[in-house]
């Protein structure tokens, strides 16, 4: 069966995380994705410390955003080396990168160099704070420019230590899954109509969307409602903890249609009609005595016990889960959410895909990232260049 993007050539020219993973999800779907290089590699190759995974299993932060890409090294200060960047850029569908405006000057690899040698490859610019303003050339990994820069981190301000901490390359993902998508229109945009596109997406956008209702009605309350487990809008929606220390969220939406279901549930039939709790209305004025109840009702058991009991339900509630326990839920492998590849080294892991489904069928990963520089000859020559212009090449420093 053929992928949505078969057929689509990319040049990424790009590092780290958010770029080259909108870079991995086209080649998931299909695109050929070839992945410029310096001769030192992408810096995100070597990150691996902060999940402690050096010593054993994948480097997720170079998987994750770069698997099935073929890997070219040239050296872009070289004029040898942007020179063949040019030449492959001839043949491509889309030029995508994460360099910043300056840098993209310095190197001529801007919006007019590439079109100068392909006047229909769409260019897709990825950045921290947005193409125009003042900070135009700052640079801007996710947690500044999305995680501080949007509401989010205070709005998970705790009473110690402050803002709870992001989680590795969150708005990066949700950044790159945009980039994709504005890709793939754009792409359908210059089938239909012939016209190219020059493609932008910024962090700090990609924050701020995620954050739309907050941001939105920001300027009409006079404080910013904080996050209070104590006092909800809602008690039975709200998230309890268990005997053994485990967490389970309610997300009972309708209230008065789930709190007679659930309080027999719970063993509280009398909680039902209890004049602090009988409607929505009262529970959300007795709400922190509410909590309280159900507090303790969830201390009473364990997770376990729980998750039997909350089967008779009809509405929806969910346990927290840790990473290792995703391995195992029936979901993950019924949907083909987290698919095994093998690795250069034979040994077998699993990749998340992307979160859309063609015909009924996953977006896998078609294979590993690539080593660095794996594939610079079998793309050069695919670009029209033969062995003694590769050896040219190399002989004058543009492969580094």
């Amino acid at each position: 069966m053929s992928k949505p993007l078969d057929g689509v050539r990319v040049l990424e020219v790009a590092a780290w995380t958010f770029v080259p993973a909108a870079g991995a999800i086209l080649s998931d779907l299909g695109a050929e994705v070839i992945k410029v290089e310096p001769p030192t590699g992408d810096p995100q190759r070597g990150l691996v410390n902060m999940l402690n995974l050096a010593d054993s299993g994948p480097n997720p932060f170079n998987e994750v955003p770069n698997r099935g890409k073929r890997s070219i090294t040239l050296d872009l200060k070289n004029e040898a080396g942007r020179e063949a960047l040019l030449q492959i850029a001839r043949s491509s569908d889309v030029f995508l990168t994460s360099f910043l405006p300056a840098l993209r000057k310095k190197l001529r690899v801007d919006v007019d160099d590439i079109r100068a040698v392909n006047d229909r490859i769409i260019y897709a610019r990825g950045s921290g704070w947005g193409a125009q303003g003042p900070m135009r050339n700052t640079g801007g990994y996710d947690l500044a420019a999305a995680w501080a820069s949007s509401g989010m981190a205070q709005h998970l301000l705790r009473e110690e230590d402050g803002p709870a901490p992001m989680p590795s390359a969150f708005f990066d993902l949700q950044g790159a899954n945009t980039i994709a998508g504005a890709i793939g229109t754009a792409l359908y945009k210059r089938e239909r109509t012939g016209e190219t596109s020059l493609v932008d997406v910024a962090l700090m956008n990609v924050g701020m969307w995620t954050l739309s209702p907050g941001i939105v009605s920001a300027p009409y309350v006079d404080t910013p409602a904080k996050m209070s487990r104590r006092e909800p809008g809602n008690p039975i929606t709200n998230w309890y903890e268990t005997q053994d220390g485990r967490w389970i969220y309610l997300v009972l939406l309708q209230a008065d249609r789930f709190w007679p279901e659930l309080c027999p549930i719970l063993g509280r039939p009398d909680l039902v009609d209890d004049p602090r709790f009988c409607d929505a209305k009262t529970r959300f004025e007795n709400r922190t005595e509410c909590v309280a109840e159900l507090d303790a009702i969830f201390a009473e058991r364990t997770l376990a016990e729980w998750q039997e009991l909350l089967q008779a339900l009809s509405g929806v509630w969910a346990p927290a889960i840790t990473y290792r326990e995703l391995h195992e839920h029936p979901q993950v492998d019924s949907n083909q959410f987290l698919p095994e590849i093998t690795g250069h080294d034979g040994q077998s892991f699993r990749l998340v895909a992307p979160p859309m489904h063609f015909d009924e069928s996953p977006t896998a990963p078609e294979g590993p990232a690539p080593e660095l520089g794996q594939d610079t000859e079998s793309v050069l020559t695919s670009a029209g260049f033969d062995w003694d212009a590769i050896t040219a090449l190399r002989e004058r420093g543009g492969l580094g």
